[in-house]
């Protein structure tokens, strides 16, 4: 049976696959803006909230059905004069989690989400005073984790790379088209919007991005990106994902910054079997009536074992369980989709 966790800006969902349709539980935590789900080493689920009024708030739960809130998320020092307005990702790796939150910064937790401190290498970086948002904020929103190398991706600021544990952080940005810029200036170390990026668990150092300026990749970890947008009617987005199975990526073009829809109304998911060499429209079973809805950098989610799902600002839920090869829109309609993991 498949279960999706769908987090948006009115409370949370719990879809449930019953036969050939499916059961819609909730909303959990109505009147608040559910921003991340994750999951605790000792499988506890998290779930991130937010709200203009109250801030920031942590729930656990062994069932996704009692909840219970944490006294202490993560906070900024009061010395630095941040806000904490969200929480954008979670990330468990080992013992630990991470936790990718905005006003940009990550924090880790080693007791199963219950306390949080700071990852001050990268929290207190010396390009920090550069740093400027996009139009979704200044978020820490991807994370990738492989022993003592990590990886984090900053919109609107780039991806940054540690060796050494977190302790520090180097910017990985050399191929990226800064935007905005004139080509006869010189070039900066941070001022890069990346959307989205996704790694190769078994080489961790190939990364495929979807920035702001296009879609990339690498082989070395980030030290140099090349464009790879063969195929694809757009290099605009906010989706990068690979399959692990099938070493399949999908990504979803929207026009441009400008209009930041499906091309000509036309909502698809487009693969790639040749680690991004070359793209095409991902399988068969979308709609043919226009879809003017866009799809954000959270709200999508996959098993690495040929199943992957996506939600949309529209509130509508794809879904393949054939690795792409054939796509559903679930019957239902929900508020703005900003959250979304695959259970099972």
């Amino acid at each position: 049976m498949t279960t999706i966790a769908i987090g948006t800006e009115k409370g949370s969902y719990l879809l449930e696959e019953e036969g050939d349709g499916w059961s819609v539980n909730g909303p959990s935590f109505p009147g608040w803006k559910v921003s991340a789900f994750g999951t605790a080493p000792d499988g506890t689920h998290l779930a991130a909230l937010g709200s203009n009024w109250f801030g920031i708030g942590i729930q656990r739960s062994p069932d996704l059905s009692r909840w219970e809130q944490i006294e202490s998320p993560p906070a900024w020092p009061e010395e630095t004069g941040r806000k904490m307005e969200q929480v954008w990702t979670f990330h468990t790796s080992g013992d630990r989690i991470w936790a990718g939150v905005a006003h940009a910064g990550v924090f880790t937790s080693d007791d199963q989400g219950v306390t949080w401190s700071p990852i001050e290498g990268l929290n207190e970086h010396s390009t920090r005073e550069d740093w400027q948002p996009g139009f979704g904020g200044l978020c820490a929103h991807r994370l990738m984790v492989d022993g003592d190398t990590q990886w984090v991706a900053i919109s609107a600021v780039g991806v940054f790379r540690s060796d050494d544990g977190g302790a520090t952080w180097e910017p990985k940005n050399y191929g990226i088209a800064p935007v905005g810029r004139p080509k006869d200036t010189e070039r900066p170390a941070v001022g890069y919007c990346v959307h989205s990026v996704a790694h190769d668990s078994a080489d961790p150092r190939r990364i495929w991005r979807q920035d702001h300026s296009g879609v990339y990749r690498t082989a070395d970890g980030g030290d140099t990106w090349e464009r790879i947008e063969n195929g694809l009617p757009a290099n605009f987005g906010f989706m990068m994902w690979r399959d692990q199975e099938s070493r399949r990526l999908f990504t979803l073009p929207l026009e441009a910054d400008t209009n930041r829809l499906p091309v000509e109304g036309a909502l698809r998911v487009y693969r790639s079997d040749d680690d991004g060499d070359s793209w095409e429209l991902s399988g068969a079973g979308w709609s043919e009536a226009p879809q003017f809805t866009g799809v954000l950098r959270g709200a999508y989610d996959g098993d690495g074992k040929g199943s992957f799902c996506f939600g949309t600002t529209g509130g509508k839920v794809w879904l393949t369980k054939d690795n792409g090869d054939s796509w559903s829109e679930l019957d239902l309609a929900l508020p703005r989709i900003g959250a979304l993991k695959l259970l099972g």
